[in-house]
């Protein structure tokens, strides 16, 4: 009889990221996907600044989760630009990718530029 760690999900944990821009619902979902109130949550922009990193689980399936910070184009601000930098990383190093949009708001701007940014990255 197969055991918990015969299963593809026990063996080799995938890495997911959720990516997206400013206040999509990113880190309220990382929160309720991990079961708990690990990344704080705002209606203000900007609350997360850098990767948080969780074990997750949905169904027989177990992951590590990533909340990253909002998505925005290259500026001048010093602090955005690091967090743009990290939200990359975390899309690089991630076998999959969740990428957020506010649906109250539509498509905007910002989320086509970062749907043409990651379309790049999986070529």
């Amino acid at each position: 009889m197969p055991t918990a760690e015969d299963r593809p999900a026990a063996r080799a944990a995938s890495r997911v990221a959720i990516v997206g821009r400013p206040n999509v619902g990113k880190s309220t979902l990382f929160n309720r996907l991990v079961g708990r109130r690990h990344a704080l949550v705002d209606d203000q922009p900007g609350v997360t600044r850098d990767i948080r990193e969780a074990a997750a689980q949905l169904g027989d399936l177990a992951f590590t989760l990533l909340d990253t910070a909002g998505w925005e184009t290259a500026g001048g601000e010093v602090l955005e630009a690091r967090m743009r930098r990290f939200t990359e990383r975390a899309v690089e190093a991630s076998d999959v990718v969740l990428f957020l949009i506010d649906a109250r708001a539509g498509v905007l701007p910002l989320d086509e530029a970062f749907a043409n940014w990651l379309r790049k990255r999986a070529a």
